[in-house]
């Protein structure tokens, strides 16, 4: 399963997780680097995430995209 982290690139180049990951032991990692600084995401992406996933939490939405798995 993929899980996606967010994290801080410091002055020195260091990366930093803005929290604990809750896996443990050796995985690989891919990190991508985003053009704009952080804390800069859209408020309404940020304010709409909770009512978007609990309406795509749903058995026909499961179904509709179901040919797309």
């Amino acid at each position: 399963m993929i899980h996606a982290i967010e994290a801080t690139v410091d002055e020195s180049g260091y990366i930093r997780l803005t929290e604990p990951l809750p896996i443990k032991g050796g995985y690989r990692t891919f990190i991508a680097v985003l053009d704009e600084p952080p804390g800069n995401a859209p408020e309404t992406a940020l304010l709409s995430e909770d009512s978007l996933s609990a309406d795509w939490a749903r058995p026909e939405e499961d179904e509709a995209w179901s040919h797309l798995q």
